[in-house]
């Protein structure tokens, strides 16, 4: 398998700057996910490790060695992407093959049998084996195409959005396979996608993308409880962190212009958070709770239920935030209701740049 470094990559087109002093480590055997909106230079990151872009500035080592003159094929990695592209006058079968018979190191038979074999049973496709491709659903269709990728066993799979086009119980299964499947093979798994479930479900690291620059890299669990800035805040998360603008007076956060106050901890204070400094107070909605007698009435502006639970929409004054509450709760729109937060939770900004008091200096 392959530990891949990007290191200080630039890549323009004409005057468009995809990507921006661009520096990426990946693990060998990790499972990687770049994150990003649509435009933040995922596809061009993914093109450049599979050797289908060249950096304008920059340098790409897989292994420790610098692969900018070579190409795809010599770098070994196997890419599956949204579009599967598969052979429709093709058996499944045939299209399995079909990377293992190139003219000049064309595999032995045997060989050939065992890796499909192999393929098709990791990725339970076994009895369409002799289908045509052009009669498979959309999710057996890119089952066909990660076996593809399979059956070569590259140094390195890149995968560019191959869940985004199935339908979602379908995204959710084949999340689960993917990430057994990596683990499995102990491969190294490079996988782009705008959607945060899936970044936070499979990563073992997670890479936010913003603007052609990474604004944060971590585990999972760091980037959904400690974002760096308020972009990573609003972006990871399902809802969104709720980031609330205020100051500091006296150890408790103020929130303009309706001021309403509520506490902190301790733990929360962090160097340079002075008092009266213009902050924002980012909090996640999980961390919200309403109970009667707590310190802030809102009135509840509406309410999206998930069956497990109740997504509700608290309205102070022109301020908005949510609260993730359990089924159970009773609410309805434009009750009044009182509001607290858990102090431990709440995640201090800079108003100005946006960056967590936590990761300034």
């Amino acid at each position: 398998m392959a530990h891949i470094q990007l290191k200080n990559i630039s890549k323009t087109f004409g005057n468009h700057t995809a990507l921006s002093n661009l520096n990426l480590d990946i693990a060998d055997g990790e499972f990687f996910v770049l994150l990003g909106e649509t435009g933040a230079g995922k596809t061009t990151t993914l093109r450049m490790v599979a050797g289908l872009e060249k950096p304008t500035e920059g340098q790409v080592f897989i292994d420790g060695v610098d692969v900018a003159d070579w190409g795809a094929a010599e770098r070994d990695v196997a890419l599956v992407l949204q579009q599967y592209s598969l052979y429709p006058r093709y058996t499944v079968r045939q299209n399995l093959e079909f990377p293992l018979k190139p003219k000049i190191r064309r595999l032995p038979e045997a060989e050939i049998k065992d890796r499909i074999a192999r393929a098709a049973r990791t990725l339970r496709i076994e009895h369409l084996l002799d289908r045509k491709t052009d009669r498979l659903s959309g999710g057996e269709m890119q089952r066909v195409s990660i076996g593809r990728a399979i059956v070569r066993k590259p140094r390195v799979f890149l995968m560019d959005e191959p869940l985004s086009a199935l339908d979602a119980k379908l995204r959710e299964a084949l999340r689960t396979e993917l990430k057994n499947l990596q683990m499995q093979l102990g491969a190294t798994f490079l996988f782009v996608t705008h959607d945060q479930i899936e970044a936070m479900s499979m990563g073992d690291k997670v890479g936010v993308l913003n603007h052609g620059r990474i604004v944060q890299m971590g585990t999972p669990h760091e980037i959904y409880n400690n974002p760096r800035d308020t972009y990573v805040a609003s972006f990871v998360g399902s809802p969104p962190m709720n980031l609330i603008d205020g100051r500091l007076v006296n150890d408790r956060a103020v929130m303009a212009p309706m001021n309403f106050e509520l506490p902190l901890s301790g733990g929360t204070r962090t160097g340079g958070a002075t008092d009266g400094r213009p902050l924002v107070f980012g909090i996640r909605p999980e961390d919200v709770y309403l109970e009667s007698g707590a310190p802030v009435e809102a009135q509840v502006h509406d309410v999206e239920n998930h069956g497990v639970e109740k997504i509700v929409t608290l309205r102070v004054g022109d301020t908005m935030l949510r609260a993730t509450v359990p089924a159970r709760t009773a609410v309805a729109i434009e009750q009044p209701v009182r509001f607290a937060w858990n102090p431990d939770k709440v995640v201090l900004f800079d108003k100005g740049s946006g960056v967590s008091l936590r990761h300034a200096g």
